[in-house]
């Protein structure tokens, strides 16, 4: 029946009706109707549809497979009272009085219905995404901040900024940043699902768990690289002004709110209606605050507030490393679960024969006391010449003990029942002293590691012979580096970059053939090696 007047639309009911999966058919038959511009579909049609449909899927339909005309009619008529669709009389197909008293209607999605189509056809797009980490779309994201920074310079000399440039680069950052965070955040999703679920299938887990940590490492250097640049871009387009560029790209989206022509012109705006105009500014306005708050996201992606507001790039880098740390962790376990180490009863069972093969008593004694650590009841101490007397006459284990000789205990443990000597507790130990000392200590070693790393860092390329006058903690940090970046180039390679197991500091590294050894003079000697370019990125100092 059709939607009563007054009643409610309930778009999402058959989601959770008995029959749902006829309903979602029907209703996936109207969408493929709509998407060839078909708007109204008979019950004979969305039947046909219905046919189709399972007959793409299916390679043989059994016979009497599918619903009848009547049970989709009955579902036509369902989804048209919870306002999914819409019935208006079929009057073309009237040829006899017995028709006209037949109720026939054309069906099509109302608006209520088109849209819970559209939030369904969202959430299973987003349920079914995988996610990437995207380390081309950071380079666009350079690329476009790039362009924008040369608009921004050009209107700051004062040539007015090409407005549909402007726009469309803002849009395309837009697009790339808003990409790059929902992959970035189901990507982590999908890692921490496939950790997770990794006993399901292990020997899969294991066949693409080294590409995943060769990926997961590529993008936290692509991210640690190419963040910083981004992060140094966003700085100088505020530094020039990116207010101005904001406002040419709301100008012209509110430019479909433009006012309307009146033949009064009585406000002197060239006869334009004074509410078209405030309705302009209104939606100027708006645009304006939503291209304010976009760009605030981007920049409180990249670059960091203060210690309790870091960057989201920063987070994405640390979630990322954690997941390289389980994964590694993960495979530990597997390769120890596969290592066949036995459970208890295993244990039980070969200590069994263990018993079984000792060649006497004695030896099995001894396998019994290192097996289960039994040893004797300290809080029955004897003195010396009883354990004399004892090592001379042995005592066998069978006898009973009204007949064996008496144990001489301590007078002590006859007279309190504790052989301890009874006393105050000792006294508990202030380390405060020592803890104060040691936080000292480390927050001057932070502090000192913190200067290296400001010290090292290059503004560019520069030769391994320029670096000279290293303290002792510089060269160490130096050291690090320099072995980290030998370590990750291949024989085949003239240049290489990476970063730091801790993600602080980025370096890159190029042989320079031909010339002369380098010299790197140092407070603790001098080091001599092939010549370098060297390029050293301190990552914190670049997100702060």
């Amino acid at each position: 029946m059709p939607l009563g007047t007054g009643s409610p639309a309930q778009p999402f009911a058959h989601l959770q009706a008995q029959n749902s999966a006829l309903y979602r058919q029907i209703l996936d038959a109207f969408v493929r109707a709509k998407q060839r511009f078909t708007v109204h579909l008979r019950p004979e049609d969305v039947l046909i549809e219905i046919l189709t449909a399972v007959r793409s899927t299916t390679e043989e339909v059994p016979t009497g497979a599918g619903p009848s005309l009547e049970t989709v009619r009955a579902a036509l008529d369902q989804l048209a009272g919870w306002g999914n669709l819409r019935a208006d009389p079929d009057t073309g197909r009237v040829t006899t009085v017995e028709d006209f008293h037949r109720a026939r209607y054309l069906y099509q999605l109302t608006r209520e219905g088109h849209a819970a189509e559209d939030a369904i056809a969202r959430y299973e797009e987003a349920i079914g995404r995988r996610g990437a980490l995207q380390s081309v779309a950071l380079s666009d994201i350079a690329e476009q901040l790039r362009g924008l920074l040369a608009v921004a310079e050009a209107a700051a000399a004062g040539e007015p900024p090409d407005a549909a440039k402007t726009h469309l680069l803002l849009l395309s950052l837009v697009d790339r940043f808003t990409g790059l965070a929902d992959n970035a955040q189901a990507f982590m999703a999908s890692l921490r699902r496939a950790i997770d679920f990794s006993d399901a299938d292990v020997a899969a887990f294991l066949a693409y768990k080294e590409q995943l940590i060769a990926y997961l490492e590529r993008f936290i250097a692509d991210l640690a690289n190419r963040g910083a640049e981004i992060a140094a871009l966003a700085r100088r387009i505020e530094a020039v002004g990116v207010t101005p560029l904001l406002e040419v790209a709301a100008r012209r989206e509110a430019a479909d709110a433009a006012p309307r022509e009146e033949h009064g012109g009585a406000d002197g705006r060239d006869g334009l209606d004074r509410d078209a105009w405030d309705g302009h500014d209104a939606a100027m306005r708006q645009a304006l605050d939503t291209w304010r708050l976009r760009w605030a996201g981007l920049r409180d992606w990249f670059i960091s507030g203060d210690s309790s507001r870091p960057a989201q790039a920063r987070l994405l880098r640390t979630a990322a490393i954690g997941g390289i740390r389980q994964l590694l962790s993960t495979v530990a376990a597997i390769n120890e679960r596969r290592a066949g180490r036995s459970d208890r009863s295993a244990d039980f069972r070969r200590l069994a024969l263990w018993f079984a093969e000792t060649p006497d008593d004695e030896a099995a004694h001894r396998l019994w006391h290192t097996a289960f650590g039994l040893s004797p009841a300290r809080h029955l101490t004897t003195t010396a010449a009883t354990l004399a007397a004892a090592e001379e006459r042995p005592v066998p284990a069978a006898t009973p003990w009204a007949r064996a000789p008496r144990l001489e205990i301590s007078p002590r443990l006859r007279r309190t029942g504790s052989y301890e000597r009874r006393g105050a507790p000792n006294r508990v130990i202030d380390r405060s002293e020592q803890r104060r000392v040691l936080a000292e200590r480390m927050r001057r070693e932070a502090e000192q590691t913190a200067r290296a790393r400001a010290a090292l860092a290059t503004p560019g390329p520069i030769r391994l012979s320029e670096l000279a006058g290293l303290d002792s903690a510089e060269f160490r940090l130096f050291l690090q580096l320099l072995g980290d970046a030998l370590a990750a180039r291949r024989p085949d390679q003239s240049e290489v970059t990476t970063t730091t197991s801790d993600g602080t500091m980025a370096v890159r590294l190029r042989r320079v053939d031909g010339a002369p050894p380098a010299r790197v003079v140092t407070q603790d000697g001098v080091l001599t090696g092939p010549e370098h370019l060297i390029e050293i990125t301190d990552l914190v100092g670049a997100d702060r």
